[in-house]
């Protein structure tokens, strides 16, 4: 166990922070799941607010720095895609 008061408070925050940042990865992936039946399903009236809502946790994570800049950007440029896909199929 840490002895100095500094690497006490450095291991509490640390803590915290891990909590954070699991709660907001889980809650992208859960939101990205969400969209991604959606469009499986193709209903057309919840796929435009879900994926916005994607989206929108997606950038959020970013911003908070648990993931990367670039990898959210991978994310919901592949959801956009899927999406695109699914709507010039329907189409």
């Amino acid at each position: 166990m840490r002895k100095n008061k500094s690497a006490i408070k450095r291991t509490l925050q640390s803590e915290k922070r891990r909590l954070r940042n699991s709660h907001v990865k889980s809650t992208m992936k859960t939101k990205i799941k969400r969209a991604l039946v959606a469009i499986e399903k193709k209903d057309q009236g919840q796929v435009e607010t879900l994926f916005r809502d994607a989206v929108a946790s997606i950038d959020k994570a970013s911003t908070k720095g648990v993931v990367h800049k670039n990898n959210a950007a991978r994310k919901v440029s592949r959801l956009s895609r899927k999406l695109h896909k699914s709507q010039q199929a329907k189409a």
